[in-house]
């Protein structure tokens, strides 16, 4: 993953971070501290985002090879 876009919505103390990876179009979203720096919530949404891509390519393997989940 070269990129990823990020939104970040404060809403009182807390944070919404949306990451989205612009080649797939797939999109996560977490709630952090308001408190907690921009880096911090940037990469938690972003290794969120990691996961579910790599969960999806997973999925992707193994319906190609016919298994079953």
């Amino acid at each position: 993953m070269s990129e990823v876009l990020f939104e970040m919505q404060y809403v009182g103390r807390v944070v919404r971070v949306t990451a989205i990876d612009p080649a797939t179009g797939i999109e996560v979203v977490s709630v952090g501290d308001a408190e907690r720096s921009v880096a911090a919530l940037k990469r938690l949404a972003a290794r969120k985002l990691m996961y579910v891509l790599k969960r999806r390519a997973e999925q992707s393997a193994r319906k190609e090879r016919g298994e079953t989940a």
